[in-house]
């Protein structure tokens, strides 16, 4: 009788925290929805980038902010835009393993809160209109949105996300493409510091990816996405986070007309950076030094790009 009592507690403890679970579930709003599916965090912290590259051209092509305004909230909308549509179709398409990673796990394509085809038409609209708009500012800019969508929604989601390992420098691709997009808008001839922006990006991305998939090695593992650390190892990963740091200390050259003190915080930024990486080498406790890499790369990011904004107002 005590067993039965028991079992009857235990399944009622299960019920109860299961329908919390649901209850906990279907309480967000259509707005925290939406939010969930656009990867809001991921748009906002690319609009720094994408405005950088629209600040940019118009120094380097000495025109006007005002003027341009109508290029600038073109550029800056169409990319934001884009960038939207593709999240929400990389959540479209990865509905199958969301569920099993922690951080994507309450996605309203696993939770069921909106329904698979509005997702779909979600994601599709977003990314066409985000075309259009950029199309507004220039051939460009359009084009270059367009090929930083497939990249994402393509070339990274489908194609190599579930089958290499390379699926991060695959995926960078796109990544790099917000200031190349917003810079497009406003001068189509894309100089020079464009591709700077551009590579800096590009380099960017896989040591602050590496950490990311390091921290969260064992979801990556069970879902069977073959990230770097879960089919080399985490050795592996480090000498080649080390290497990508490295590539980004001479890039700031390309933007010398950004005056010496750009120049001088960037390089030891990247060095510091560098230093961070190797020191990897001799700790024992793998996940504290991607937590450093992690956080690192998040405020380097965050300090190049709006510095290159302050040092040419």
């Amino acid at each position: 009788m005590s067993n039965t009592r028991i079992v009857n507690g235990t399944a009622r403890q299960i019920l109860d925290t299961t329908t919390h679970a649901k209850k906990k579930i279907h309480s967000t709003s259509l707005w925290d929805d939406l939010m969930a599916l656009i990867k809001i965090g991921i748009v906002n912290s690319n609009l720094i980038t994408t405005f950088t590259g629209v600040w940019l051209a118009l120094y380097f092509t000495n025109q006007g902010f005002i003027e341009n305004i109508d290029k600038v909230l073109l550029g800056t909308f169409g990319t934001a835009f884009v960038m939207a549509g593709g999240c929400v179709l990389n959540n479209y398409i990865d509905r199958d393993i969301d569920h099993i990673m922690e951080r994507t796990k309450t996605r309203p394509t696993v939770t069921g809160t909106i329904s698979l085809p509005k997702v779909l038409a979600f994601g599709s609209i977003l990314s066409l209109v985000g075309l259009l708009l950029l199309l507004s500012a220039s051939l460009t800019a359009a084009i270059v949105g367009g090929i930083g969508l497939f990249a994402y929604v393509y070339l990274y989601t489908i194609w190599s996300k579930r089958r290499y390992a390379s699926n991060t420098v695959i995926g960078s691709i796109s990544g790099a493409a917000p200031p190349l997009i917003g810079w497009a808008a406003i001068d189509p001839d894309l100089h020079i510091a464009a591709w700077a922006l551009f590579l800096i990006m590009f380099m960017w991305q896989p040591p602050h990816f590496y950490a990311l998939a390091m921290k969260k090695c064992e979801e990556y593992r069970k879902a069977g996405i073959p990230m770097l650390p879960v089919v080399r190892g985490f050795e592996t990963t480090k000498k080649h986070t080390v290497a990508f740091v490295a590539c980004l200390i001479p890039l700031p050259f390309l933007l010398l007309q950004l005056g010496s003190v750009f120049l001088t915080v960037s390089l030891l930024l990247s060095i510091g950076w560098l230093i961070v990486g190797v020191y990897g080498f001799f700790m024992k406790d793998d996940l504290k030094w991607a937590n450093w890499m992690f956080v690192y790369s998040l405020n380097y990011l965050t300090i190049i790009f709006v510095l290159m904004i302050i040092v040419t107002i």
